[in-house]
């Protein structure tokens, strides 16, 4: 996993707002190259919200997201070359109906980084090896179970190449049994060295694959700790309730 001490993503500050509901509060957060950062929290506490201001999804109101050393700015001449170190995959998989697999992830490099169809295909078809859906090369989104067509966007995320890699709540919508297939993906990912921010609810995997965990509760981090560390010391109240709320779930 962290390998290296390269700064990649730099959060200084970061306020987001919706309306008058203040989302994020002030986050500050640094990630090194290879690192494996999982973010924790109860539901409408920011996770989602983070992701998709560091991918330039979301307009910020106040604070920087720097990738690289370069600002992150909705509509900034930069966003589309920032955004191609990027990889997102979301809960909704969003593949074309009407484009069979293949199509589906090398739109992408082709319309967008203007690579060849040819140099597009071949790459995408490692990684569909990779993934174990080469063979599904061909079919339809239609005709793939939820983890497979779940895997298909984490290739399709892969294939422009992306330096971070982020996650957000990716098994959320899939069957427990199909869950195992997608996170085994992830964690071959980071243990590839692939930088990475992952909002789940899977505690074992977060806890197997993380280096560090980010807790955050009503838009601020509460705690950032090494992954184990959290686990089996979190230093707030606020933490240690929404772990035993697991732990009483599991049994």
């Amino acid at each position: 996993m962290a390998a290296e001490e390269t700064i990649q993503l730099e959060i200084a500050g970061l306020q987001k707002k919706f309306g008058d509901d203040v989302i994020l509060d002030g986050v500050d957060l640094t990630v090194r190259k290879g690192e494996v950062v999982v973010i924790l929290g109860s539901s409408g506490c920011g996770k989602s919200t983070l992701l998709r201001c560091i991918n330039g999804l979301e307009p910020i109101d106040g604070g920087s997201i720097l990738i690289d050393g370069e600002a992150i700015t909705p509509g900034a001449k930069n966003l589309t070359r920032l955004r191609q170190k990027i990889g997102m995959v979301f809960q909704s998989y969003d593949l074309f109906p009407h484009k069979n697999i293949l199509d589906n992830v090398t739109l992408a490099p082709i319309k967008v980084q203007k690579r060849t169809k040819e140099d597009a295909r071949t790459e995408a078809e490692q990684l569909l090896l990779r993934v174990g859906l080469w063979e599904k090369r061909k079919a339809y989104p239609r005709e793939l179970s939820g983890g497979q067509k779940q895997r298909v966007a984490i290739v399709r995320a892969l294939c422009v190449n992306p330096e971070i890699m982020l996650f957000d709540e990716v098994t959320a919508a899939l069957d427990p049994e199909m869950v195992r297939e997608v996170l085994d993906v992830m964690l071959e990912l980071a243990q590839g060295g692939m930088t990475m921010l992952i909002v789940t609810h899977e505690m074992g995997f977060a806890r197997a694959v993380a280096d560090r965990i980010v807790f955050l509760d009503e838009g601020k981090i509460l705690e950032n700790l090494p992954a184990e560390e959290f686990f089996t010391h979190p230093r707030t109240q606020r933490a240690k309730d929404f772990l035993q709320t697991f732990e009483f779930n599991k049994q």
